[in-house]
């Protein structure tokens, strides 16, 4: 056996992004454009999750730059290493993920930084990463 269960196996469609916590997002974006061309997609506040966010384009790929708006938040401790999942039905994914054993910090989806359906997994049941599941839209 690969060390694998076979239980539930949430379908994943890629990456939707990958976080990076920054202290300063305007400085963040601004560098971040000036080095690799980046293309600022959408910002938003997310005060439910206790954050700044930005969407940048880097090719055809996406990050997201986070800033916490408080020194404690809940989302804002871990987004140094944060990985966002993309599946067509984070309210299926939410329950495959609990099937499976996963401990989770979101039991039903919140609102996102495109307006999409996000959920959040504990860092403690992903091997210390943050790890979000995301609508496809």
């Amino acid at each position: 056996m690969d060390g694998v269960s076979s239980i539930a196996r949430v379908h994943v469609q890629g990456i939707h992004h990958v976080g990076v916590a920054v202290s300063d997002l305007d400085e963040a974006i601004a560098m971040y454009e000036r080095l690799f061309g980046a293309r600022l997609e959408r910002r938003d506040s997310l005060g439910e999750q206790g954050v700044d966010a930005a969407s940048l384009l880097v090719g055809v790929s996406r990050i997201e730059l986070v800033a916490p708006v408080g020194e404690d938040t809940h989302v804002g401790r871990f987004l140094a290493r944060h990985v966002a999942l993309e599946t067509d039905d984070v309210h299926r994914a939410l329950h495959e993920l609990a099937a499976a054993g996963a401990q989770l910090i979101d039991d039903v989806p919140r609102r996102g930084l495109f307006g999409l359906e996000v959920a959040f997994v504990h860092p403690s049941s992903v091997h210390g990463v943050l790890t979000e599941v995301v609508s496809s839209g």
